[in-house]
């Protein structure tokens, strides 16, 4: 049985590796990311673990400890065994990540973006993806930086509609999903409206 989104989620865990293993040794283990303090290896810690909520669950739901404590124990292993992990984790989703796939989704989608733009590479995203990217930086908006309360955010790329209200920003369905998700950086990407 399938569940809703998952060939989505199996797909885009597989471009995610094939974006990891195609990383020289140096990018893997200290390149840069649009996750602050984390590089490529930490961020498949990270992604790999979303398939075990009991991680999080342990932790009270802060998500910020979890993702610390995964990431913290996984600086232990090899690059071979992260990549082994993440390669299972790509092709036999756990049942927890098959019935969440829709959320999962974009989960891999911003931090695989965070690991391309870091390394300042670009791809042109599914739609379902980026769909998928811009939901989840609307959702993470919400509880990090609640910039959908001061900007009305206007995808100019399709997987996304106007939300927000406030300072009118215009950009990419991808630029503007990362940007919600507190990935600064992208705001070069961005169109903001005069302010007043």
């Amino acid at each position: 049985m399938r569940f809703p989104v998952e060939d989505d989620l199996r797909a885009e865990r597989a471009r995610f590796m094939a974006t990891m293993t195609g990383l020289a040794d140096a990018e893997f283990e200290a390149g840069r990311t649009l996750c602050a303090g984390w590089a490529p290896r930490d961020v498949l810690a990270h992604v790999t673990s979303t398939d075990q909520p009991w991680r999080f669950v342990r932790k009270g739901l802060w998500f910020a400890k979890a993702n610390a404590e995964v990431v913290a124990a996984s600086r232990g292993r090899s690059r071979d065994e992260l990549t082994e992990a993440g390669h299972r984790w790509a092709a036999e989703p756990s049942l927890f990540g098959r019935f969440s796939a829709a959320f999962l989704l974009g989960d891999v989608a911003v931090h695989h973006q965070d690991v391309l733009r870091g390394s300042g590479k670009t791809r042109e995203l599914p739609r379902p993806v980026a769909a998928a990217l811009f939901r989840e930086g609307v959702f993470l908006s919400t509880g990090l930086n609640q910039r959908l309360l001061r900007h009305r955010v206007v995808p100019t790329t399709p997987g996304g509609r106007p939300l927000g209200r406030g300072r009118e920003v215009r950009g990419t369905t991808e630029a503007l999903g990362l940007w919600l998700a507190g990935r600064d950086e992208v705001a070069a990407d961005l169109v903001f409206a005069p302010a007043g």
